[in-house]
């Protein structure tokens, strides 16, 4: 691949260069100034580990990165070019690719899942656009818990008063590149909401990735700590990734007709829904991702679709031709959004090409009798793996090394978490029993 140089802001002194790992967490380094050029035409070296590690940076012996080959290294090389970080002067933020010592493209890389999901749709004539929705928790660093109390979503009150935090996310992060839509209070004391204007799934899933280290720099600069985590309180609000998918020909899209979803954003929701469950992993990777799959949480539990309902798996949203999309809305906000949108992309061209019809829409509350003929969604991290290992289109979509690691970092959290005696099983059992 061809290397470039890309020239630095003016008055830079450092660039800090990463990429998504495993988890889609940014990983890399920080690089003078003086050693940028080199960096470019040469690469940063860094060891092949960084991409088959877990969210502790724990690693482990996997069929790729292991004691016999000797954990060997890859390079990054600056894919983008350096932007300003407005609340640090003179440190600049570039994302990178992997390339390993072939010079050929990283194998383990999860951005090369997505990318070929997105050449096959290319090669059908479509591009993918996707908008992201992620929710985050603010909290006190000390004490892990909300400086506000009480539910008020959407309150701009609320939002006044949190606004040093969010205002900065929506101004500094918009002057990086990042367009971000709009913030609100969320659906518990410290939660946000922030959207991305939605753009090619590729600028898409590389945004999540950013945003998120970028707020959590935003927020560590204003004495908080954010957490992408899904299910942080068991009595709050979890926290979700709501993925919207449209497929556009030029400047058609071409889920629409009259602002209706047509036979094409059909056959895409047909082929989310067959494969929505056997998916689950891409989205829900950790036992505590699975505590958001709750009835009535606003987050689904099955595979039904309908219509600007939110009890849904699938929310098909119309209106303007531009506008007709499709949500998919089980998601934790902590997934790694490269294989998140790879899988979904996979399961919607295949609907396409399969000429799949999705069952009948769910026009009420699709976790009672209107959600019934669905096909429910795994309610823990084992169940998920389970249909993972036998899933074809995991395989084919994410790759054989890939989804082997993914499997493999699940079955690792389980027996972490299975491992343990927890405090509400002592206070129960400790002095009764």
């Amino acid at each position: 691949m061809q290397n470039e140089d890309f020239p630095l802001p003016e008055g830079t002194h450092t660039v800090a260069i990463g990429m998504g790992d495993l988890n889609g967490i940014l990983r890399g380094k920080r690089i003078p100034a003086s050693h940028w050029a080199t960096t470019c035409k040469r690469g940063n070296a860094l060891s092949l580990a960084l991409l088959a590690i877990d969210m502790t940076s724990d690693v482990w012996d996997t069929p790729t990165v292991n004691f016999d080959n000797g954990y060997p290294d890859m390079h990054m090389f600056p894919m983008t070019q350096p932007v300003a970080l407005p609340w640090e002067p003179g440190v600049a933020f570039c994302l990178a690719r992997g390339e390993g010592m072939d010079h050929a493209p990283v194998p383990l890389d999860p951005r090369g899942a997505l990318i070929a999901q997105i050449e096959r749709a290319t090669a059908m004539g479509y591009k993918v656009k996707c908008g992201t929705e992620l929710e985050f928790y603010l909290l006190d660093p000390e004490t892990l818990q909300p400086r506000d109390s009480g539910i008020q979503v959407y309150s701009l009150a609320r939002a006044a008063e949190m606004e040093h935090v969010p205002g900065p996310i929506r101004q500094q992060i918009n002057e990086m590149g990042i367009p971000i839509e709009q913030s609100n209070p969320e659906y518990a004391p410290g939660q946000v909401e922030v959207n991305i204007r939605y753009d090619d799934a590729l600028s898409a899933a590389d945004r999540v990735v950013i945003f998120r280290s970028l707020v959590k720099q935003l927020a560590h600069k204003h004495g908080y700590l954010a957490s992408f985590m899904a299910k942080p309180f068991i009595d709050q609000s979890g926290s979700g990734f709501h993925t919207h998918y449209s497929l556009w020909q030029g400047e058609r899209n071409a889920f629409a007709s009259d602002g209706k979803l047509n036979a094409t954003g059909m056959a895409f929701t047909a082929g989310l829904q067959r494969h929505m469950a056997e998916t689950a992993l891409a989205g829900s990777t950790t036992p505590n991702a699975y505590r958001r799959r709750q009835p009535y949480s606003f987050c689904p539990i099955n595979n039904s679709w309908g219509y600007d309902n939110r009890t849904v798996g699938l929310r098909a949203i119309e209106g303007l031709d531009s506008a007709v999309r499709i949500e998919r809305r089980d998601a934790a906000a902590d997934c790694n959004p490269y294989f998140l949108l790879a899988c979904d992309i996979a399961a919607g061209l295949d609907g396409i090409e399969q000429g799949l019809e999705p069952g009948a829409p769910c026009a009420g509350d699709a976790y009672g009798e209107a959600g019934a003929a669905s096909e429910p969604l795994p309610m823990s991290l084992s169940e998920a793996v389970s249909v993972a290992r036998g899933s074809e289109l995991m395989r084919r979509a994410l790759g054989e090394h890939r989804l082997e690691i993914l499997i493999q970092q699940a079955e690792r959290e389980i027996g972490f978490v299975e491992a343990q005696v927890t405090p509400v099983e002592r206070d129960r059992y400790l002095r009764n029993m």
